[in-house]
């Protein structure tokens, strides 16, 4: 049974539940989906080939194999999907990790906690705190938090046993006030860890306790005409509020929000996440995702919304997006504000992610814009080096290739504005010359491309080059004059062995600088129309040897040589097959034949 047919056989088969299907190629898993009716999902890639895009289409012409997985609900399948697509990282899915961890505070379990950062987070009975979206923002705060409070760095072990038996001596930070001591017993617990308390309070995005404190410290210091102190509270309140007001940008009144937008173009969609914790903004995050099979904005926002609540730990009961998005998720609200605070935080967001879109879309318009410029310098260091009149923005090369006079076949390869130009690609196979003759081959092959792009009106090239010395030269400036072409197109010839560039009727070859752009242009034309002959030549070599080979078997007819040709194209992949697999394909008794011969013989 045929590959497809057997996909066929078993998307029959699948449930009408909810859950995750896989589809897997010869190498793995390239595509994880989530379905509320994995048949009909599963089902729609088959059945609706004239609706799919051309992503979609090369998905399913990869398909090997599909696998699924039942789950009681949508929301289940939804989260099922989410984990499985970071854990094998399909190429077919849209992925938003690339391996980097994000960073946290951490604020140790220990007695005189330390507060520190690390990107390990394991459950030792720490508080975390984060993740944050960069080293950077993280280390703002952590440097916030060491300069309004006293903390110890050092990793002492502080048991009450240690510090009486005075083990431990102050170090340089005591000295610089930035430790009060713990390790001599210089500062009481209980102080120490209301300071911990206040610290847990801001890195929850909740600074008014903290505030409240130095505001309290600041009037006390005050009160017993301890002016200096007093300012120093004054100070870190001063920190306090203006860490606040960077962040404040909407009403105090709205706390632990979600807030998500998207934009895009056809290639790539541009999305921004804000985090709202007791009305400041605590973590903010734009990020760029390639669209892998023309998703729409509402599904990649879905993904986006839970691999980013995941990877941020985010507990918040409320998202806010610019798009209707449907989350399967239980008590999870989700909102489209028209006005007020929640619409402002909403346009904020929106700003991000269109200035993201715009910073990206200007970085690739400069890019095509000096590439566009670059092409162009090197074509007139090229019409200048070989003396042409034209600009070739239009360039053609052809190459010849035999195996000792077996299946001679030649290529020609095009380039426009300095780029291939693929879907231009032409092969040969040689028709009118019995042998290797090369000279003959080119002639036949300039004769053809150039009759036919005539009979179809089509625009003939600036250059042509040659891959070959005078002689193949000659024969395809014998194919013009036939043509009457001559004269109207520049052609080159370029001999490997010293990169020689012959013109017609010139016996004294051109030497171009090695190093220069021009000539370097011409090798890479050379070299790709060599690399496209080859490649012709061996598949046809291959599919003759393994035609030859079937049919020598006995039992085995041109018919069958024929079909298991275009399908395995070589005896390698039919002697991977098991008997029961050759059965599928030709019965059991030609099988039996097949499997013996391909098995018994050195091929």
């Amino acid at each position: 049974m045929p590959a497809n047919e057997k996909l066929k056989e078993k998307i029959s088969h699948l449930p009408h539940k909810p859950g995750i299907y896989k589809f897997f190629d010869d190498n793995g898993i390239i595509y994880v989906g989530k379905a509320v009716d994995i048949r009909k999902r599963v089902s729609s890639y088959f059945n609706r080939s004239a609706q799919h895009n051309k992503k979609t289409l090369k998905l399913v012409s990869q398909i090997k194999e599909i696998e699924f997985t039942i789950v009681d609900t949508e929301a289940d399948a939804f989260l099922l999907e989410n984990n499985l697509i970071k854990q094998y990282q399909p190429k077919y899915n849209i992925l938003l990790k690339d391996g980097k961890t994000y960073p946290y505070i951490c604020i140790i379990n220990e007695r005189f906690p330390r507060v520190i950062s690390t990107r390990n987070k394991i459950n030792d009975g720490s508080r975390y705190f984060g993740p944050y979206p960069s080293g950077t923002t993280m280390h703002v705060v952590l440097d916030l938090i060491r300069t309004l409070y006293p903390l110890r760095t050092c990793t002492y072990n502080l048991s009450p046993a240690n510090i009486e038996a005075g083990k431990f001596k102050v170090c340089l930070e005591y000295h610089i006030g930035n430790c009060k001591g713990p390790c001599e017993g210089l500062v009481d617990e209980t102080e120490y860890n209301q300071h911990i308390s206040q610290i847990r309070n801001i890195l929850s995005g909740n600074l008014t306790i903290a505030k409240n404190y130095f505001k309290e410290q600041m009037a006390a210091a005050a009160a017993e005409f301890q002016f200096e102190l007093a300012h120093q509270y004054k100070q870190k309140l001063d920190m306090l509020e203006d860490f606040q007001a960077k962040s404040t940008v909407v009403s105090n009144t709205l706390s632990n929000i979600d807030v998500f937008t998207i934009t895009s173009n056809e290639q790539c969609a541009f999305l921004n996440y804000l985090k709202v914790m007791n009305g400041s903004i605590i973590l903010t995050q734009s990020l760029e995702v390639e669209k892998k099979l023309d998703e729409d904005d509402a599904d990649i926002l879905a993904s986006v919304i839970v691999q980013l609540r995941q990877e941020f730990e985010s507990t918040s009961r409320e998202v806010i997006t610019n798009i209707e998005v449907t989350l399967p998720l239980d008590n999870i609200a989700v909102t489209y504000p028209q006005i007020g605070d929640k619409r402002k935080l909403l346009n904020l967001s929106l700003k991000n992610a269109m200035y993201l879109r715009k910073e990206r879309e200007g970085r690739q318009e400069k890019n095509r814009d000096l590439n566009e410029k670059r092409e162009l310098r090197v074509l007139e260091t090229l019409k200048k080096d070989l003396r042409l009149t034209e600009l070739p923005r239009h360039i053609e090369c052809f190459d010849n290739s035999n195996f000792q006079g077996d299946n001679p076949v030649a290529s020609m390869v095009c380039f426009k504005n300095g780029k291939p130009s693929k879907k231009d690609y032409r092969h040969f196979n040689i028709k009118t010359v019995v042998g290797p003759h090369d000279f003959e081959s080119m002639y036949e092959i300039v004769t053809r491309r150039y009759k036919r792009l005539l009979e179809e009106n089509q625009p003939l090239p600036q250059l042509i080059v040659i891959d070959g010395g005078k002689g193949q030269l000659s024969f395809a400036v014998q194919a013009l004059k036939d043509l009457d072409l001559w004269g109207k197109m520049a052609i080159v010839g370029i001999a490997k062995r010293l990169e020689e560039i012959f013109y017609p009727g010139d016996k004294l070859p051109l030497y171009i600088d090695k190093k220069s752009e021009s000539l370097k242009l011409i090798q890479r034309i050379r070299n790709e129309a060599h690399r496209f002959a080859i490649t012709f030549h061996r598949s046809k070599r291959d599919a003759g040897t393994l035609k030859t080979e079937l049919t020598d078997i006995k039992g085995i007819g041109p018919v069958i040589a024929e079909r298991l040709l275009a399908k395995y194209r070589s005896v390698k992949k039919l002697r991977d097959l098991t008997i029961d697999e050759l059965t599928e394909e030709v019965g059991k008794a030609k099988a039996t034949i097949l499997y013996d011969f391909l098995h018994s013989e050195q091929l």
